[in-house]
């Protein structure tokens, strides 16, 4: 048996330690990237009446796209050694933002014939997918515990937000939001796929710079009466491109640096939680025994996910001892 010195075992201790701390603190940021989405349902509604769809994600994403580099160019004028913009950062930001595309687009369009809930719970399905695509394409597995937590949280999904007295039937609307959940469990892969290499910045700035090119291109093929969107919009236009495009894509990319692509899933299955609780705290509607114990369900699933995936690792390390 090998017999390490007490310095060795104890620097490992302290990298074991700072490793778990960013574990915890990228689960907390990407809680709040949840929280902040689910916040901007009625934002999003009410500027929908107004404006196009299409038309109000390009310019939320030009919107947030151009305040990062903005910031970009501040920082390379007043840093003394400042982020260095590489290609590789940009082309991979660049692929992953049409992903990216992929889950907003399609999802907007869907959205004009299909009921939101149902189109809550599709795009909510990204959380099955991604496990599968992380998997298949970057050779990372899920835990058993995370499998679990997977099946109920998708189980609290359908619960929260599909009304089962209603005859549920698959409207046109439903394959381009079944596409959008494709398209955001491909996001979330490639992005921690690619994330770990890149500066935050650069490689956040390709995605939603991507993102709003490919939205104005849609926009002129669906949306061509109305290309620039009317004043009273603009206001919902700048708080969702600077809160929740370019700051939250940019806590979601640091986050994904410290966790696993199933876990980000699991996480972001919170977003029609906390639409729920806003709903009820600023809008007044009231919530159902189902969505109650939905939103509970997807609660416990996070929960058994990260107790089974700790005691998974103490296991593993008493193997190896």
């Amino acid at each position: 048996m090998v017999h390490f010195p007490d310095n060795y075992k104890l620097k490992t201790e302290n990298w074991k330690l700072r490793t778990n701390m960013r574990h915890w603190k990228a689960d907390l940021a990407l809680v709040l990237v949840t929280a902040i989405w689910g916040s901007t349902f009625i934002v999003v509604k009410n500027a929908l009446d107004t404006v196009g769809p299409l038309v109000f994600v390009a310019t939320r994403f030009w919107v947030a796209g151009g305040a990062l580099v903005g910031l970009l160019l501040l920082q390379r004028r007043i840093v003394a050694r400042p982020i260095p913009i590489r290609w590789r950062a940009l082309r991979d930001g660049a692929f992953t933002g049409v992903f990216l595309t992929l889950g907003y687009v399609p999802q907007t369009i869907g959205l004009q014939t299909t009921e939101a809930a149902k189109a809550a719970f599709i795009t909510g399905l990204s959380v099955v997918l991604v496990p599968l695509f992380a998997a298949t394409l970057l050779r990372r597995p899920p835990t058993r515990a995370a499998t679990v937590g997977v099946l109920m949280a998708t189980a609290g999904l359908g619960l929260l937000t599909l009304d089962f007295q209603q005859r549920l039937t698959l409207a046109p609307g439903d394959l381009w939001v079944l596409l959008c959940a494709v398209g955001f469990a491909a996001h979330i892969t490639s992005t921690a796929r690619f994330a770990p290499h890149h500066n935050v910045l650069p490689f956040t700035t390709a995605q939603l710079l991507t993102t709003a090119a490919l939205a104005t291109l849609a926009a002129l093929l669906f949306e061509r009466h109305a290309l620039l969107p009317p004043a009273a919009a603009l206001p919902a236009s700048v708080y969702m491109g600077l809160i929740a495009t370019a700051f939250v894509f940019g806590v979601q990319t640091w986050g994904q640096r410290h966790t696993t692509p199933t876990h980000t899933a699991l996480i972001f299955a919170l977003e029609p939680v906390f639409a729920a609780l806003f709903a009820v705290v600023f809008a007044g509607e009231t919530l159902e025994d189902r969505e109650w114990i939905g939103g509970a369900l997807i609660l416990l699933g996070m929960l058994v996910a990260e107790v089974g995936s700790a005691a998974t690792a103490k296991t593993q390390k008493r193997s190896a001892d």
